[in-house]
């Protein structure tokens, strides 16, 4: 069945301990958190302390997702700080193999995204490394925005890939998730749906999320 991971880039970030409890109670599997630095997308959010700070009020695993350049010198900090999943971009600067493979040092699943411009296959020499990619359907750096059809023949694809290799990955995507395009990503064979405001503008999101994670079991 499709995993929910809510992303609380769309949380009231003045009562953010409630949202995570509010999302966790609404059956979400993972909780996914959005990292930006101001150079590898034009905006800033979070960092490791807020992390920290709303660690002990969850058991669900922290699905993190660095938008941020060179990411192998915060890895210890995240990780530090309680997140479960780190993932990284292929765009990003330094080393970005290096990156994953310090993830898996550090206990931690690694994750490998691309931005919506990018060709699926740059990711096939990191896909060894992953437990999980990212498939961006907007522009990373802000919310609210429409959802990119690009993004579903690259979920097929990585599918494809997953089932020839034998490699266990989890498939995630972000950006513009809804019911109808959270269905139509679930078919193309992804396995978690990162929703932002479409789950949070609900005052009670725990009939959305069940019927969401419904959608893998109609994948084939």
């Amino acid at each position: 069945m499709t995993k929910v991971s809510p992303s609380m880039l769309s949380a009231d970030f003045s009562r953010l301990g409630e949202e995570v409890r509010r999302v966790e109670s609404a059956g979400a599997d993972w909780i996914h958190i959005d990292v930006m630095d101001g150079m590898f997308v034009p905006n800033i959010t979070i960092g490791p302390v807020v992390i920290e700070s709303i660690r002990p009020l969850t058991g669900l695993p922290f699905d993190v997702h660095l938008m941020i350049e060179d990411p192998l010198r915060y890895l210890d900090s995240f990780a530090e700080a309680g997140a479960d999943i780190l993932t990284v971009h292929a765009e990003a600067g330094g080393d970005v193999r290096g990156a994953m493979d310090r993830i898996h040092e550090l206990g931690l699943k690694a994750g490998i995204s691309l931005n919506p411009d990018t060709p699926v296959d740059v990711l096939e020499p990191f896909l060894p490394l992953a437990d999980l990619v990212l498939v961006m359907t907007v522009q990373p750096g802000f919310g609210g925005q429409a959802f990119r059809e690009s993004g579903i023949p690259k979920i097929a694809w990585l599918s494809r890939w997953a089932e020839t290799s034998g490699q266990d990955l989890d498939i995630s995507v972000d950006g513009g998730i809804n019911r109808d395009t959270g269905r139509r990503c679930a078919e193309a064979g992804a396995t978690v749906l990162a929703a932002g405001s479409s789950l949070f503008r609900l005052q009670d999101m725990t009939s959305e999320i069940a019927l969401w994670k419904t959608f893998g079991a109609r994948k084939g």
